[in-house]
């Protein structure tokens, strides 16, 4: 990638998100979108970028800082404040939305591991998307908050898992458990190291000059993925321990106003990198798997966050918003396609798929899931009106 097509790439990502925001979107699709503008497949009239050594390099960083920062948010006092509805909730959503997805991924590929990165893919929703919802609909104080924001913790923690299993996973039985075991082991880990190693870590990058304070924590993410990889997992397990260890740090703050722009930055060319992989003539291959995930999302999701809001103590309206607020996918849906795509254990035909299924549904889940998520509450008053009491009785 040249300076000139970065120009060029920049130029188009602000002007689609831009275009996003004013319609109340997300600027994840519009990021998706451009890459599939610009890249080498359909439509080749506007093919201007081609996947590289660079792209990839970028991509990567990307993905570091998009598992940073969403470890950043997980903090045992949210788990505490969340507790409540944490398992129940998480555990309703995970039955309902890994079961229907895994329908979806053997009537797609069969009984392979193919399968089950797909019902991956369709049950975890987008913590950012869901989360940026929550603040610009304003309903951050709403008492449903709580239950969205459990379910999503349950959920990273479930696809922490999932991470290794979609980069290496699919080969031999053994293999599979190995990778599994150490992901816990590593995750295990990174907690203890939260809980029993963040105050001298607190102390030490408290008293370091800026400079070196940066250099310090970007070292140590960098490093924490490194170390992940190493271990055969993914990065992105390392930068979501790293972000979940200085989660407990009196400077969580500080790092993520320092590093807030590089996140923005380079998550929006990882979003483009992976558009440039979408090839929209595969739509006659993946069509049906997308409508019928985009089916299996809606009802899912609602419904799952229906009962979930039931069980615990909502009424019909706020368990209704707590269920729309689910239904959007993004970014770890896009992850896990791309984790995939690079596992060598999986057939080239599904990998390609997954990529390709990937980036339509999360077009489709992060636009609906959004429009549904800012008229919920008029659709609840609609479908769940206040019945009157009956003057006569």
């Amino acid at each position: 990638m040249s300076l000139a097509e970065l120009a060029v790439t920049v130029a188009m990502l602000g002007a689609l998100g831009l275009v996003a925001r004013r319609f109340g979107l997300s600027a994840i699709p519009a990021y998706l979108l451009a890459g599939l503008l610009l890249g080498p497949n359909e439509p080749e009239e506007l093919a201007f970028i081609r996947p590289s050594e660079v792209t990839e390099f970028v991509a990567e960083l990307g993905l570091v800082f998009l598992l940073f920062f969403l470890g950043l948010e997980f903090t045992l006092g949210r788990l505490t404040r969340t507790g409540r509805h944490f398992g129940l909730g998480g555990f309703v959503d995970l039955v309902a939305n890994a079961g229907l997805g895994l329908l979806v991924g053997v009537a797609a590929f069969g009984t392979t591991p193919a399968a089950l990165v797909l019902a991956a893919c369709i049950y975890v929703s987008s913590s950012a998307i869901a989360i940026k919802g929550l603040i610009d609909f304003r309903r951050l104080a709403d008492d449903e908050t709580d239950l969205v924001l459990a379910v999503l913790l349950f959920e990273d923690l479930v696809i922490a898992l999932m991470l290794g299993y979609a980069a290496a996973g699919g080969g031999e039985v053994s293999d599979t458990l190995v990778l599994v075991a150490t992901a816990l082991g590593f995750i295990t880990a990174g907690l203890a190291v939260s809980r029993w190693l963040s105050g001298p870590l607190d102390r030490y990058l408290d008293r370091l000059p800026l400079e070196f304070f940066l250099l310090a924590v970007f070292g140590f993410l960098v490093g924490t993925a490194a170390i992940a990889e190493e271990l055969g997992l993914s990065e992105a397990i390392g930068a979501l321990m790293a972000g979940i260890v200085l989660s407990e740090t009196s400077v969580r703050e500080q790092i993520e106003e320092r590093f807030f722009s590089f996140r923005d930055i380079f998550a929006a060319l990882f979003f483009f990198v992976f558009g440039l992989s979408i090839d929209l003539s595969a739509i006659g291959d993946v069509g049906w798997i997308v409508a019928l995930a985009v089916l299996v999302t809606l009802g899912g999701k609602v419904g799952a966050g229906m009962a979930a809001g039931r069980l615990g103590g909502f009424t019909q309206r706020q368990s209704f918003n707590a269920g729309v607020a689910l239904v959007a996918h993004g970014e770890f849906t896009i992850i896990l396609a791309q984790l995939a795509s690079e596992n060598d254990a999986l057939d080239v035909g599904q990998r390609t798929d997954l990529v390709a299924f990937a980036g339509l549904y999360v077009l489709v889940t992060a636009t609906i899931g959004l429009v549904l998520m800012k008229e919920s509450k008029r659709l609840g008053r609609v479908f769940f009106p206040i019945r009157k009491l009956n003057p006569e009785a």
